[in-house]
């Protein structure tokens, strides 16, 4: 008899000289997981967070249009383009303790200029898809295996 061994999802960046320039060295760098822990947001080991089950309410697939991004601070930034950013994240509960990451620091104002279709906290709670790769099918596998009741959501085409 075999054991069943839950989907466990995981990616990685893709690896460049670029990390050797940082200091992060030639390791494999987590972008995203699940597992039964719940979620980790990944990047840096001073980004990374392994988010619990129990704090997330949803996954979100969502995409920002570099034609949507307005003023930040003092600098325009509008870009007259249909270039976008694909971005996973997630909706968590009330509540639920600030993350780390390089989203972290924004406030409400900076987030909603950013990118105005998505909340604030939602956005605090993403990591951009670049540098790696997401395959939607197996993220969906892999939550629906370890929390079923939380649902994946995809937004990139809803502005």
């Amino acid at each position: 008899m075999t054991k069943y061994d839950p989907p466990v999802y995981e990616t990685y960046l893709t690896r460049t000289p670029l990390q050797l320039l940082l200091g992060v060295g030639w390791k494999r760098i987590v972008m995203l997981r699940v597992d039964q822990d719940g979620v980790t947001l990944g990047g840096t080991p001073k980004q990374t967070a392994l988010v619990p089950w129990q704090d997330i309410t949803s996954v979100v697939l969502w995409r920002r249009y570099l034609r949507d991004v307005a003023t930040l601070g003092k600098t325009h930034s509008l870009v007259p383009t249909d270039d976008w950013t694909d971005f996973v994240g997630l909706r968590r509960r009330p509540g639920a303790p600030p993350l780390p990451g390089p989203n972290s620091k924004l406030s409400a104002e900076q987030t909603a200029k950013l990118a105005r279709h998505i909340d604030h906290d939602l956005f605090l709670a993403s990591r951009a898809i670049r540098l790696w790769k997401l395959d939607s099918e197996r993220l969906q596998a892999a939550v629906a295996a370890f929390s079923p009741r939380v649902p994946v959501h995809d937004e990139r085409h809803a502005r």
